[in-house]
């Protein structure tokens, strides 16, 4: 299992071991790392999310579903390690967790089938999708695009990355996030409206997916505030138990 302490594990890189780009290394402190804290030889690129995968998020957002499946973008500059801490903004309003099974990418996908999509997942990790909920719904009511309150600065908190050969089944796994040590979200990829492999083949019909890109999965309910100083810990069984400190900025 991996902690805090493994997540933030310092990693001494030569330049043939990562091709991540120094700009966004220098601005984020992100780097792609797998599950032991190992740096992963992938760039660091964009976090394709899809919405409302989960019927009862929905619910509890009010939301109606549709046919068509809900993507956004998150820029790489969203990304940062989750552990041992994350920041977030104090000045925005409410910050809500939305915990997410990541996927990410090692080969290019565009227009993709379903056997291109499996050949080019490296692996599965959990990510919270923050979510400036303030700010997204008064950008609704003005109906106007809300990317800043998904993709500010900092917006994708990450952890490490199982490789895919050891999760058999990656549509059985199981998430949770406990904060302050009550449960807040239980998730079961089974439960998605989208499989994990269908969303990939929709998202590449639309936007090219390439290696070090991200793919966040959908919540399911339990979506609420964070505070300062909140304890976190994320898990997807058995691989990650991952805890972390909240800190905002004032």
């Amino acid at each position: 299992m991996s902690s805090a302490t493994d997540q933030a594990t310092p990693d001494q890189t030569t330049p043939d071991q990562t091709t991540l780009p120094a700009a966004v290394a220098a601005t984020t402190g992100y780097q792609h790392r797998d599950w032991q804290g190992q740096v992963i030889a992938l760039p660091v690129g964009k976090v394709v999310c899809i919405g409302q995968n989960y019927l009862d998020h929905i619910q509890e957002m009010n939301s109606k579903t549709a046919p068509q499946a809900l993507f956004f973008i998150k820029p790489a500059t969203a990304l940062r390690p989750l552990a041992p801490a994350f920041v977030i903004p104090g000045e925005h309003g409410a910050v809500h967790n939305e915990t997410e099974i990541a996927v990410l990418i090692q080969q290019p996908l565009s227009k993709a089938t379903q056997a291109e999509v499996q050949a080019a997942i490296w692996g599965y990790s959990l990510a919270l999708d923050l979510t400036l909920r303030d700010v997204q719904a008064e950008l609704k009511k003005l109906g106007r695009p809300w990317e800043i309150a998904k993709g500010f600065d900092g917006a994708c908190p990450t952890a490490g990355f199982i490789p895919a050969a050891l999760v058999e089944e990656p549509q059985q796994l199981q998430f949770s996030l406990h904060v302050n040590n009550e449960v807040r979200q239980q998730g079961d990829a089974r439960l998605m409206i989208r499989s994990i492999s269908q969303m990939l083949v929709e998202m590449s019909q639309w936007f090219t997916l390439l290696p070090g890109d991200i793919v966040l999965t959908g919540t399911p309910a339990g979506v609420g505030p964070l505070q300062h100083q909140d304890q976190l810990q994320l898990t997807l069984s058995p691989w990650l138990d991952v805890f972390t400190t909240v800190h905002q900025t004032i």
